[in-house]
């Protein structure tokens, strides 16, 4: 088992490598497109650095019961990912002593995390101000075990965040497979039942929008205003806020560019719509990413490039805010995605 378990790291680190190696190279290399570096040199803010801390953006497993196009975590059923409760633990002792005001918890589908429900339970103790749980809402309805996530939610207040690539089945099953829009309706309907979403109710739902193909989100607010109308007429449910999130190219995402042949479209894309104001407040400069083994990471999309960061401290169990604080942040041409049009973080557009 155990050699089994370090062949799968050393398939999984080589195929990180493989995919820095392309981002490197290739237009970057050749000098068609400037480096990221380049770009945020010529406004001064190379080396990225962080400001205060806001946000823990914990990934409880790469454990899923969906296996998106566009993951950038690979996540899937057959994922074995998933954070010990020896690791939640050191995570808990952290969220007593942070000065971040929001918890956020993702996978994988990080409800099928079996210490999912007892991390929520103490870490809702530690007055954390904004405790999110992103969900992929097919997960309420994927087992008996899991219907009465909605009441859980309620019960600790939990922000729930739900992917939602369209308000049509057609488009969303194409994206998430066959069945995923109905079971999604399903489960927003139920969270609404609950007063999740609903005008005036603190129980805040939100949606998630990624693109289907090699193109950028279109404006975040003219979408969420056609989702809203769509949603609430035809299936008369209702949310708060819809978060549109540029598609990263690596992992899952990168592979479908490259098979597709629109990788290097799609990098002039990303490098054409590069807006510098973006760059002031991207999700890495106030959050901090830890993976599901315990290591730091400046974001998640980082996490699933290997890249740990810059700093003495890199696992939870020697966890330093000020040292964290005094580091720089690895970037990449990935980081393009996080600073296009708009910008694009985990909460939604930044400029």
């Amino acid at each position: 088992m155990a050699t089994k378990s370090l062949k799968k790291q050393d398939s999984e680190l080589a195929n990180a490598n493989r995919q820095l190696e392309i981002l490197s190279n290739g237009i970057f290399q050749s000098g068609e497109l400037p480096t990221f570096k380049e770009k945020i040199s010529e406004i001064n803010q190379f080396p990225l650095r962080p400001k205060t801390l806001e946000i823990l953006q914990m990934n409880l497993g790469y454990m899923c019961n969906q296996v998106c196009e566009h993951c950038h975590v690979d996540a899937g059923p057959d994922r074995k990912e998933i954070m010990t409760v020896e690791t939640m633990k050191q995570c808990l002792e952290i969220i007593k002593t942070t000065g971040a005001h929001t918890l956020d918890l993702t996978g994988g589908a990080p409800e099928m995390n079996p210490n999912f429900r007892w991390f929520v339970e103490e870490a809702s103790k530690a007055g954390i101000k904004d405790f999110i749980v992103r969900s992929n809402l097919t997960i309420i309805r994927a087992n008996k075990k899991y219907y009465d996530l909605p009441d859980f939610f309620k019960a600790h207040n939990v922000h729930v965040i739900s992917s939602m690539p369209h308000w049509t089945r057609g488009k969303t099953d194409k994206q998430r497979g066959d069945g995923v829009f109905d079971k999604s309706i399903k489960a927003l309907q139920e969270l609404n039942e609950r007063g999740y979403g609903m005008p005036g109710s603190d129980l805040r739902l939100d949606l998630v929008y990624n693109p289907s193909g090699a193109f950028l989100p279109g404006d975040q607010a003219a979408m969420e205003k056609d989702f809203k109308k769509a949603l609430l007429e035809d299936f008369n449910i209702q949310f708060h806020n819809l978060f549109a999130i540029t598609n990263l190219p690596i992992a899952r995402f990168l592979d479908y560019l490259i098979a597709s042949e629109n990788y290097e479209d799609y990098m002039y894309q990303l490098v054409d719509a590069y807006n510098p104001a973006a760059v002031e407040n991207v999700m890495c400069t106030n959050t901090i990413s830890i993976s599901w083994d315990g290591w730091l990471y400046d974001c998640d999309f980082n996490q699933m490039l290997g890249l740990k960061v810059a700093s003495k401290v890199k696992h939870v169990s020697e966890y330093n805010e000020d040292l964290l604080n005094d580091r720089n942040i690895i970037i990449s041409q990935h980081c393009y995605g996080c600073t296009a049009g708009a910008g694009s973080s985990c909460q939604g557009t930044v400029a």
